[in-house]
């Protein structure tokens, strides 16, 4: 029988619920189980799809297609498995298949209400990815804070869960935060024994509490949460904040997160972090050090490129090294110049994204890049401006752009596929989703990924232009990947530079922090190179 974990969230958002599941999920799976992993968002959206970056973060793509929120790049980065659309549950969803089944008369003249409709719904999707995966254990992450009023039909499907399955088959972890206000800093347990007291107002008691702290709890602290918050003394669990989050599955093993965890719901496995091990000592003994830029125009919002910064880190990580990642506004490269803002930099990484802000910075960087012999890696849009840029300085074509930002330009050397034409909606109507591709051999990309043909995400509405891809091949850009039937370019590049590629498809997608993705894995290696 599949055993459920809850993990839920209080005092205030953004707390670490994310980081919390998926290094769960790494103890679990270290111990030889296997791990289902799922997030619920209560607001209304269907998906991430059409949310802002500065609102929301990146957003992170399934195999499957799914738009989703970005936690879900957390656990495939730390328990390296790919998810699908049921590890990403929203009201939106919730509610519209409620909905859609009352219009097919499904509830048989019933009033359908939130108890016992909408929590059903919610617990069959729980179920459901349970039985999909054929887990040992499902961790579902409840995204908000405790009192959320959109959170509430989610909070109380769990506790009809715990009701149904018993206290041997659910485990209820509460992550919360402890501040440390006032002129002397004292911390402060009173916001985390309000929240566990709303959790318990909803016929919720959490099993273990995870406390997130700037210091060290001391013991009298522990022993506050544990009598007023009715929780056993080593259910308490520190979380303080870690120069890597990798190392905090070790970390929360060593305080007996894992082992309590396991002991808890019957589970118990000997541990084996030997894999883990090896990424932490690299990480915090590394041999080298390189500067890497990342050109993007949300740099304000560390999340909204999340996963490719962790990708580059990856890349580090393979080679031993530590890779400073520099966030460069796009915009202020169109103000400043690509020189100043470059020069002290081993190689440049440039982003996906939508809209025209900032492009002309990007195209900027590129050809800095290009010019110089500095390492690039081009990732979607990133692989569109680098071909902007080759078009308007190489082939000569100055007006070079993409459709999507300049549609009276002569050479749209980017355009809409085909399939996009007269697409109104903007959720879910994109290339979407894992895609096959062929490598080109005597290439590069050959050479990286060692081998003939690869699967990468997508996640875009414009394509490489074939009506020009003659003549830019004839001015020396190399098309290194396509799809199958070859009308798609998927990977492109420069033969004579040291390192110059982009793809089309978003490989961060699949990058960890125990196998950096090719892509990243020899980006790294050529910037550690051109640092001499």
């Amino acid at each position: 029988m599949t055993k459920f974990i809850f993990v839920t969230g209080g005092v205030v958002s953004s707390v670490g619920k994310g980081i919390t599941t998926a290094c769960l999920g790494r103890l679990l799976k270290d111990r030889g189980l296997k791990v289902a992993i799922q997030k619920i968002d209560p607001y209304l959206n269907v998906d991430a799809g059409t949310m802002s970056p500065f609102q929301h973060g990146e957003v992170f793509v399934t195999d499957d297609g799914a738009e989703t929120d970005l936690d879900l790049g957390h656990y495939e980065r730390f328990v390296d498995v790919s998810l699908t659309q049921l590890s990403n549950v929203t009201s939106g969803q919730v509610y519209g298949s409620v909905i859609r089944k009352e219009r097919a008369g499904e509830y048989l003249g019933q009033t359908v209400q939130v108890i016992p409709h909408l929590t059903d719904e919610i617990k069959s999707q729980v179920h459901g990815l349970a039985e999909q995966e054929s887990a040992d254990v499902t961790i579902t992450e409840v995204g908000g804070t405790v009192g959320d009023i959109e959170g509430q039909p989610f909070l109380e499907a769990i506790r009809q869960m715990r009701r149904e399955l018993g206290a041997d088959n659910t485990l209820f972890i509460h992550v919360t935060l402890i501040p440390f206000v006032g002129p002397s800093g004292e911390s402060k347990t009173k916001p985390t024994q309000h929240s566990v007291r709303e959790l318990r107002n909803i016929g919720i008691q959490p099993d273990i509490l995870l406390c997130r702290s700037r210091r060290p709890l001391s013991q009298e602290m522990r022993d506050k949460l544990s009598l007023f918050c009715d929780v056993a003394p080593e259910a308490v669990i520190e979380g303080l904040d870690t120069e890597s989050i990798y190392e905090l599955p070790l970390i929360f093993e060593e305080q007996g997160f894992g082992s309590l965890v396991a002991d808890r719901l019957g589970v118990n496995g000997k541990p084996d972090h030997t894999e883990w091990k090896k990424v932490v000592q690299r990480i915090k003994e590394p041999k080298r050090e390189v500067a890497v830029a990342m050109v993007g125009k949300y740099m304000a919002l560390q999340d909204a490129y999340i996963s490719v910064t962790e990708s580059i880190k990856h890349g580090g990580i393979a080679s031993s090294a530590r890779v400073e990642v520099r966030r460069v506004d796009s915009e202020e490269i169109e103000e400043h110049g690509a020189k100043k803002l470059l020069k002290d930099v081993h190689g440049i990484v440039v982003p996906g994204g939508y809209g025209d802000r900032g492009v002309e910075g990007k195209i900027m960087a590129i050809r800095h890049a290009r010019e110089t012999g500095l390492p690039f890696l081009g990732l979607c849009l990133g692989m569109q401006c680098a071909v902007i840029e080759f078009a308007r300085h190489v082939c000569g074509w100055k007006d070079a752009h993409s459709a999507e930002f300049d549609s009276k330009t002569k050479h749209p050397v980017l355009d809409l596929l085909p399939e996009q034409e007269g697409v109104t909606d903007k959720g879910a109507t994109q290339r979407l989703g894992a895609y096959p591709m062929r490598i080109m051999p005597g290439t590069h990309g050959r050479k990286i990924y060692g081998a003939a043909r690869a699967s990468e995400r997508h996640r875009h509405r414009f394509e490489l232009n074939n009506e020009f891809r003659p003549e830019l091949e004839d001015k020396g850009l190399v098309t290194a990947g396509v799809s199958p039937d070859g009308k798609l370019v998927e990977l492109i590049e420069l033969p004579d530079h040291p390192f110059f590629l982009g793809s089309q498809y978003h490989p961060e997608f699949k990058s960890r922090p125990t196998r950096a993705h090719p892509l990243f894995r020899d980006f790294v290696k050529a910037a550690l190179k051109h640092a001499g």
